[in-house]
């Protein structure tokens, strides 16, 4: 890697929508069962081509310094060379939240 400080791409479920954040902090919280994300990483808009999801996250995390976001709602976390746009995308109708509680009793 290139850079001094390592990337972190965190994939996780809020509200049933998949979050994909580029962060450069990430640690195991002081809140049980929970991680801690810090140091966002946004696009500086240079071109005049705006990505209406990653405003929409850079206005839900503005004033925002630290994160914590409990274990059962990750998807997944890599650490990538490069940062990619952060994005909010719909689950759709195929997902179901663990724990899952049929409204039909057997």
């Amino acid at each position: 890697m290139s850079s001094e400080y390592p990337i972190y791409r965190i994939q996780f479920i809020n509200n049933g929508k998949n979050y994909q954040l580029f962060v450069h902090e990430l640690s195991q919280s002081p809140l049980f069962g929970f991680i801690e994300i810090g140091n966002f990483i946004f696009s500086n808009h240079t071109n005049l081509v705006v990505d209406p999801s990653e405003e929409k996250l850079k206005t839900e995390f503005s004033g925002v310094s630290r994160s914590h976001i409990p274990l059962q709602a990750i998807i997944r976390i890599d650490v990538v060379t490069k940062k990619g746009s952060a994005r909010i995308s719909d689950l759709g109708d195929n997902v179901t939240m663990f724990p899952y509680l049929p409204s039909k009793k057997l």
